[in-house]
């Protein structure tokens, strides 16, 4: 885990949001930056031991050596740009700075990545700098293709870089070597946060996680982080493959210091035991559903403390659902995280506003955080639902795999409909309450406005431009002209979710790229009904910028 575009006015944020004859005016960077929301972010930390209190005052400082990693991940410039902006004083140049720090790079993640600073490269590299700047898919491809079982689970593994050898040839460098001079100090950071901590599974997963950080093997500690039980909820590490643009392969570091929020954890442990009957109805052909999920699957509700890396990037993760390594899915499932008090800024400072604005005013009051924060926690949970490792033309492979470059949007899609869909199953069976049967289709529709204005090239707002578009052709949203709003047809909008999630699903069973291409460009673009609303989101802000009081 978003694209807005300015043209006329400083605080036109949404007008063209992804016009592609449009740029975006970045003359006034002051306007660009008002679209995130300066926001404290913190938690009560007074039932931590005082041990932990200690260890967490660690991770907290462990966060800027992932910054350091992910800030040479994004580009080979990176590091020297920012060296250089930080020393022009101007205005200009503290505005620069600024929009940097927000998206930790020269492009504006926004505005489809468009530079916002001068002599970068344009288009922003899509490889990042995982792989050569001069590599083109071909050539990587035909290199893997001349490689042996376990040298092309290297070349293609999430936690190695591609360079090039002496003579020019591609070849494998672990993170472990690339990132030598960040991860070492990482990992003795962890090591004394362990020493510290009075919690034994925290103590275990932050010895085996500082251990992957020097061996490259991330098995063991993803492992552990599995069956974390503490009051400190720490991820960090590599994960989300998002900015390898070419292949999806390659991780991002990333880090969220929380704390476990017990009491709404223990709210939502009931949709656990819902998963294998949840994953039994799918609307999809019985032989691609999976019989036997990974036994624990665990659901934590936290506090966000502090964050580092990817986790700090653009717009802000609000839950996630890792870890990635399809070996864990199979064997423990996935732990689903939601991040309660980046959740509800989001909800306050950007949702309500746009439900006044782009909802059919017979709806707004429907409008509401439980079935926001619920479906947030359902698109995480299905994630690890429906199909992953498929077999295709006789061979064993995963849906990341077959789908390329368009499996993160087409997932994010899928996650998002068919948390709607098992929302509704479960609002049948009477695991979760009626009542929220038409807040949680009168906020999603709100929520599609939100995801969109990310933009079409970010996974989630190309995703949910899909879902939008599919659902409004199917009669399940409708637009009215006179008042410029939507609303829900709620007899329509239930099959119609069925329907969108069945096909999905059946497309990443199949493997079926050509599918997955022709779904995302018939429906993964914003229409003139939907741009009419975006150009009256202009004032509202698009996310929120955190600021972590207990950080400092």
């Amino acid at each position: 885990m978003k694209s807005l575009r300015c043209l006329f006015i400083v605080l036109c944020v949404s007008c063209s949001l992804v016009k592609s004859s449009a740029q975006t005016d970045f003359t006034n960077l002051a306007a660009q930056i008002k679209r995130f929301v300066p926001t404290k972010i913190s938690a009560n930390t007074s039932g931590l031991s005082q041990g932990d209190r200690k260890a967490l005052a660690k991770l907290i400082e462990a966060c800027k050596l992932v910054d350091s990693i992910y800030l040479r991940q994004v580009w080979s410039g990176n590091i020297y740009l920012f060296k250089e902006l930080k020393m022009d004083k101007s205005t200009r140049g503290r505005d620069r700075l600024h929009y940097f720090k927000i998206n930790i790079g020269p492009w504006s993640k926004l505005d489809n990545d468009e530079p916002f600073i001068e002599n970068v490269p344009n288009p922003k590299p899509a490889g990042a700098n995982y792989y050569p700047a001069d590599m083109v898919k071909a050539e990587f491809t035909s290199a893997v293709d001349r490689l042996g079982p376990q040298e092309k689970t290297q070349m293609t593994g999430f936690f190695t870089t591609i360079r090039r050898n002496v003579g020019g040839q591609l070849t494998v460098v672990p993170y472990s070597q690339e990132y030598a001079e960040f991860l070492r100090p990482l990992a003795g950071l962890l090591k004394d946060a362990a020493r510290l901590t009075t919690n034994k599974t925290l103590r275990q997963f932050l010895n085996k996680r500082a251990e992957s950080f020097l061996s490259n093997d991330y098995y063991e500690s993803d492992v552990a982080w599995m069956d974390l039980n503490s009051p400190i909820e720490p991820t960090i590490g590599p994960y989300e493959v998002y900015m390898d643009e070419l292949f999806n392969n390659k991780a991002a570091f990333e880090a969220f210091i929380t704390l476990r929020n017990d009491a709404e954890t223990k709210k939502l442990a009931k949709f656990s035991g819902s998963l294998q009957e949840i994953e039994d109805n799918l609307p999809i052909d019985p032989k691609y559903r999976n019989p036997k999920l990974g036994a624990a699957s665990p659901i934590r509700v936290v506090d966000e403390v502090a964050i580092g890396g990817e986790a700090r990037a653009g717009v802000q993760t609000a839950a996630f659902n890792l870890p990635n390594d399809e070996r864990i899915t199979r064997e423990k499932g996935n732990k689903r995280v939601l991040l309660r008090n980046v959740q509800e800024a989001k909800f306050n400072k950007v949702l309500i506003p746009i439900a006044n604005v782009a909802l059919d005013k017979n709806l707004q009051s429907l409008v509401s955080f439980d079935p926001f924060f619920t479906h947030i926690l359902a698109h995480e949970l299905m994630h690890g639902l429906g199909p992953h490792t498929i077999t295709v033309d006789g061979r064993q492979t995963t849906v990341r795999e077959e789908m390329n470059e368009l499996g993160s949007a087409l997932e994010e899609a899928k996650a998002d409909i068919s948390g709607l869909f098992a929302l509704q199953f479960l609002i049948d069976k009477g695991v979760v309450e009626k009542t929220i049967e038409r807040k949680l289709y009168a906020t999603y529709l709100v929520g599609a406005f939100r995801s969109v204005r990310f933009g079409t090239k970010d996974a989630h707002g190309k995703g949910m431009a899909m879902q939008f578009n599919y659902l409004t052709d199917e009669g399940a949203f409708k637009y009215d002209s006179s008042s410029n709003t939507f609303s829900v047809d709620f007899d329509k909008v239930k099959p119609s979710v069925k329907k969108l999630t069945g096909e999905i699903m059946t497309i990443q069973a199949e493997g079926s790229y050509a599918k997955a291409k022709a779904l995302l460009e018939k429906y993964g673009v914003v229409r003139p009904e939907m741009q009419k609303i975006l150009d009256n989101l202009t004032t509202i802000p698009v996310d929120i910028e955190p600021q972590f009081p207990l950080a400092k």
